[in-house]
């Protein structure tokens, strides 16, 4: 239940309300909380619709139980990701391996700044 509310705790709190109440302005109360869950229920259905309106006929496409927040366990998250294959390697880094085997050597270090053609970054005289 709501708020570690049980059955058994939410009949002792309505017979203690009816005690306090009293049995001349019981049934006072019980139309007012009648009129209450009648309004609430007729507002969350024209929210509904006015939703639905609002989304079109997309409304009916979406999978609303994988936009649920209680699935994104972190340690889901990351054990799927660490389980992932391993990168497929790019023709650029099989070349330099090709190459590496042909001639013996250790591959040149390339600097992250440096462009396709080994080219230095371009300045830009007017940053900060």
């Amino acid at each position: 239940m709501f708020f570690g509310l049980t059955i058994e705790k939410l009949l002792l709190i309505g017979l203690i309300a009816a005690l306090i109440v009293g049995p001349e302005r019981l049934p006072r109360y019980a139309e007012s909380l009648a009129t209450f869950t009648r309004r609430a229920r007729d507002w969350i259905s024209s929210a509904k619709t006015r939703v639905r309106e609002e989304m079109g006929e997309d409304f009916d496409d979406v999978d609303w139980r994988t936009l649920d927040p209680r699935q994104y366990d972190p340690r889901r998250i990351i054990r799927e990701a660490l389980l992932d294959d391993a990168p497929v390697p790019t023709v650029r880094a099989a070349q330099a391996g090709a190459a590496v085997a042909a001639t013996g050597d250790k591959p040149p270090v390339r600097s992250p700044f440096r462009g396709p053609q080994d080219s230095p970054a371009p300045f830009d005289s007017e940053a900060t």
